[in-house]
């Protein structure tokens, strides 16, 4: 599968692709199709479905600041953005410094955010985030710093526009938004803190969701909608409460552990 974001995302939807793909074909072939993804994150399945045109435009929202800056940057700035990466050098004085840095502005902390991510273990951007230190091979920082693949990458999103758009904001507002437009698909893939989960509170800054409210404002969507949540019965409950229909789906983590997770459609 091709990977398209320049994100290494914790919770990260590529694995997602192949479903993804035969969901969105499956849609009603009578009106152009919106994808709205209003937890963003890393992107992958509003990038794949714009850059093979099931969808005619896609909307990431994401409220994290750094991460929407960045993907302001890569849509808006994305050659100085190019140049910065490959200038740039990972070793551990240099990564420092920038994470150190102060600076203000979409580029500042657009750039800092995307080293970041590639340093942390994991991809993890919340506040306390270690860097690797060994990395692979011994080889430190630089292991996880691809300028080449970075680079083509960026430049791939960035001649999607204006086929894709990225705006800062709460997701929740945004489906409330569009929750009457049936020409919508949304792609709703929010922390897993819902039944007792820690994985979002560890992985994410903005993890806090009413994840009730969630339920009800997917079930009341006009247009189509696809969820993913850790498998637990009390998810299942939510979504049946609902009319939703659930679907488990096998996966691998980061850590190549072998889980399900619950797909949740309206249809």
């Amino acid at each position: 599968m091709p990977q398209r974001s320049p994100l290494r995302y914790p919770g990260g939807k590529t694995w997602l692709v192949p479903l993804m793909r035969r969901v969105l074909g499956g849609l009603p072939a009578d009106r152009p199709w919106r994808m709205c993804e209003p937890f963003a994150g890393g992107g992958s399945i509003s990038l794949m479905s714009v850059a093979e045109r099931h969808v005619g435009h896609a909307l990431m929202v994401e409220k994290d600041a750094a991460v929407s800056a960045l993907w302001r940057v890569v849509l808006r700035d994305s050659e100085w953005l190019v140049d910065q990466i490959r200038g740039f050098v990972p070793s551990a004085g240099n990564v420092r410094r920038l994470l150190a840095s102060q600076e203000r502005g979409d580029r500042a902390l657009a750039f800092r955010t995307l080293v970041r991510n590639r340093v942390s273990y994991g991809g993890i951007l919340a506040a306390g985030a270690s860097v690797v230190k060994a990395g692979e091979n011994g080889r430190g920082m630089a292991s996880r710093w691809y300028p080449q693949t970075l680079a083509r990458r960026i430049a791939a999103i960035s001649a999607m526009t204006p086929r894709l758009a990225a705006e800062q904001g709460d997701g929740m507002d945004e489906i409330r938004r569009r929750r009457r437009c049936r020409r919508t698909v949304f792609f709703i893939d929010p922390p897993y803190t819902a039944a007792g989960k820690r994985a979002g509170r560890r992985l994410y800054d903005h993890c806090e969701v009413d994840h009730a409210a969630l339920f009800d404002l997917a079930a009341g969507l006009a247009g189509a909608v696809v969820m993913t949540y850790d498998e637990s019965d009390e998810v299942r409950r939510m979504a049946r409460r609902r009319g939703l229909r659930v679907t488990a789906a096998a996966m691998k983590n980061g850590h190549h552990e072998r889980l399900r997770e619950l797909i949740i459609t309206n249809w």
